[in-house]
This record gives C-alpha cells, structure tokens and sequence, in this order.
C-alpha cells in the first residue's frame, strides 16, 4: 500500500522567500561578481578584493549564487554557468545586466501589491504625463541590449524580403527597425512611439548607421492614426500593458494600415490557453496592478481572436523565447 505524501509548508516557504534570489542576481550584478569571476577570480578572497567587500560576505553571496546554479564549482575555483558567463560579464556586446536590474526600480511597490490589488478606480492606460526624455532614455538604455538580441532572433524566424516598410508599434529604441534595416538593405523602417522615446530611437538609429532608412515618428499607438504605407507592423513586448479592449483596438488600426497583403507580428508575454502559465506571463500581468490599470495578461487563443475579429487571415501562433514569448502572426488580404 503505498503511503501518502505528507504535505509541509516547503514549497510555500520557497515563494515566500524567493525575492531573496532576484535580490542575489541584482547584488551579483549590481557588484560586479560575475565579471569579476570571468577575469579570473576564481576563490573568495579573490571575489572579496575584487569586489571590494568584506569576505564573509563574499561567501555568502557566492553561496547562495552556487545555490542558484548562477556560479558552479570546479577543480580550478568558482567559474560563471553557461547563461552568465554569456550575458552577465561587462564588456560583452549581449551584456544584459542592464535588464536584469530593469524591475528594481519596482520593488518597494511589489511590497505594496496588496493595497495596489484594492485599488477600484482603474485607468485604461499608464500614466504617461510627465514622461521626459531623460526617463525614455534611461529605460530604453537598459532595454536595448535584450531588445536588440529580440530583434535578431525575429530575423531569423521572419522572412521580410520583397517587404518595402516595416512599421514597429512601440517601438522603443528601434532594436527592430535597426536590425532590419541591416537585414534586408531594401527595407525601410518607422519606430512608432510616444514623442520622449521617438527622440531617444533616433539616437540609436544615428549610433547605428541605418538614419537613412529608419525614421522615428513620434505619436501614441493608442490614440493616434498610423502611416498607411506599410506592409510589416510589428508590436512587441508590451502586450500586458493593455486590457483586451484596447489590445483588440489596436490590432484592428494596424490591420486597416496595412496595405494590402502586408503581414502583422505580435510578440509578448502570453498565456497558455488554460490560462494555467507560463510564469513569466503571469508576472507580467500581475505587474500592471502596480500602475492600476486594466492591462492584463492575454492568452494565445486571446490573442488570435484580437487578429481574427480585426480581419487578419492565416492566423498562427509561433513560440518566440519557449516559456517567455510567443509570436502572432497574421496576414491581410491582398
């Protein structure tokens, strides 16, 4: 007779306890470690010099990054795992520290998430007035590097020769008009995004040499009516900003801005059509309580009616980042 698995309290104890482990990652980041490692500091008193702090608590953070598999331990010291060593050491041109620390800017209003989640007044969209181009870059310099890896991947999994204009809904720093204008030399590009972040694009796409074929527009793809003479749109990593209502909104002004044949690629953070996970989804929109509004997070069988409802044809669903992003596709009639 087999017995039953007596219940604890362990793994509730583990989510209780788990900002203690972005904690980790963002101190690692935030000091150096795994920078310091990839340079050769292999031993604590080493990572304690290095870092410049005491070794006690040297141990204690390299223990705990052991732990978390961040850091694994060989014959020769401590050595950075595969993942870090290619995207947490300084220098790299896929160095995503930047990103890793992009929520902490959050973390006191994810102590408050039980007085956000009362909150009953909700608005339709984030707060943008005030918004300077000071913030616009700040955000978008720490976004850039993971957007730009994004950008190449959809290069890899999207064929846009023989396309003329690719339109970039919220295009933030232009990682996907850059990369392909890069691509397909015949292509021309137009990051659509809020007029602080229209000016920060044009900064990346001067540093990266395609000004003569990407442009920024300045506008609010919420409100604002699109340039009809493209035959790309693509939206990406915004969708839980959104409520179904205005997702559904803007799907529909792309479909109509498009010309005829043009093709439309939605990327985001979705669920599982049981709505039973990702993770990554999930917590994306649970994070737009912080800034109560009706954003949520959208299903990929959600997402396919948005196309669907607003006349896309050859509705598809791709995975994009497997267990992190899905891509939507959808074509308009020639």
């Amino acid at each position: 007779m087999t017995q039953e698995k007596k219940l604890d309290t362990a793994r509730l104890q583990a989510y209780a306890q788990a900002y203690g482990q972005s904690a980790a990652l963002m101190s690692a980041v935030e000091l150096g470690l795994f920078t310091a490692i990839s340079e050769g500091a292999g031993s604590i008193p080493a990572i304690a010099e290095a870092l410049e702090i005491h070794p006690v608590n040297a141990e204690r953070l390299v223990t705990m990054c052991v732990a978390l598999d961040l850091i694994e331990i060989q014959d020769s010291g401590f050595v950075n795992a595969p993942d870090v060593d290619r995207f947490l050491v300084q220098g790299s041109h896929r160095y995503a520290g930047d990103w890793m620390l992009f929520t902490k800017p959050a973390w006191n209003e994810w102590g408050r998430l039980t007085d956000h989640l009362r909150a009953t007044d909700l608005r339709l969209l984030p707060d943008i007035a005030g918004y300077t181009v000071e913030q616009a870059r700040a955000y978008h310099e720490a976004t850039y590097s993971i957007g730009m890896g994004a950008a190449r991947r959809f290069a890899r999994q999207v064929d846009l020769s023989g396309r003329s204009k690719l339109l970039d809904l919220g295009g933030g720093s232009g990682a996907y008009c850059i990369v392909a204008a890069d691509t397909w030399p015949d292509l021309r590009a137009v990051v659509f995004d809020l007029p602080p972040v229209a000016e920060v694009a044009r900064e990346f796409i001067a540093e990266n040499g395609v000004s003569d074929r990407v442009e920024a527009i300045a506008g609010d793809f919420t409100a604002d009516p699109f340039p009809n003479d493209a035959d790309v749109v693509v939206m990406a990593s915004n969708l839980p900003m959104y409520g179904p209502e205005m997702i559904a909104k803007v799907i529909a002004k792309a479909h109509d801005a498009l010309l005829p044949g043009g093709e439309m690629h939605l990327i985001g953070e979705t669920l599982n059509d049981d709505r039973r996970g990702p993770v990554s989804a999930a917590f994306w929109g649970l994070g737009q309580a912080l800034s109560e509004t009706t954003g949520m997070a959208h299903s990929e069988v959600d997402c396919v009616g948005y196309f669907e409802t607003a006349g896309f044809r050859g509705v598809a669903v791709q995975p994009f980042v497997e267990g992190v992003l899905t891509r939507i596709t959808g074509f308009k009639a020639a």
